[in-house]
């Protein structure tokens, strides 16, 4: 699948905003740790990244309820969903200056219907790779990957799923909504969209 840049310039996939805000303290200091142990930012990369999977549990996987959708949020309160986890690893790839896009997929959802499923990819070698922070857990083994991708699905055409091959800068409006709406997990799974 060929990715796409939604915005021309790649200084958009460096910004700081609302979501991204990488600019904070939390993202900041998180970013130095990492840093500190990382070779090159290819290895600077892949801790932000296991960090993020490891580190910060899916509010699904964990039990908690909270909704975080802002990334030093995400950090500080380590949890969040598919989303709210691949805006901190955007944040922390960013603050390195790395250009990081979110992405996203159409999946089948664990109770009917559609889900989009939140990811990043990031730009290394003049290239475009995805990755998917969402947290491994049995059946899902999500890698940090520049050589073909190790996301946590791929999906299944025949199933009504699908990749968006469009990269964003920022989150896409109709997630970012739900998630700032929701005041806990079980009204966000009510109100996510279902396709892009």
């Amino acid at each position: 699948m060929e990715l796409i840049q939604k915005t021309a310039d790649l200084s958009a996939y460096l910004a700081a905003d609302e979501v991204i805000d990488h600019h904070h303290p939390v993202v900041l200091e998180t970013a130095a740790r990492l840093a500190a142990g990382a070779a090159d930012s290819y290895e600077y990369a892949r801790a932000a990244f296991e960090y993020v999977r490891d580190a910060i549990p899916h509010s699904q996987d964990s039990g908690d309820l909270r909704v975080t959708w802002r990334a030093s949020d995400v950090l500080s309160s380590r949890t969040g969903i598919c989303h709210a986890k691949s805006h901190a690893l955007a944040a922390l790839l960013r603050a390195e200056d790395i250009p990081t896009a979110l992405c996203y997929q159409r999946l089948a959802g664990d109770e009917g219907g559609h889900v989009v499923h939140g990811l990043v990819a990031v730009r290394f070698h003049g290239a475009w790779h995805r990755q998917d922070p969402r947290g491994n857990k049995p059946g899902v083994d999500a890698q940090f990957s520049l050589d073909g991708e190790r996301l946590a699905w791929v999906p299944d055409p025949a199933s009504g799923e699908t990749d968006y091959p469009v990269l964003y800068a920022g989150p896409h409006p109709a997630v970012l909504a739900a998630l700032r709406a929701a005041p806990d997990r079980p009204y966000l799974w009510k109100t996510l969209p279902d396709a892009l």
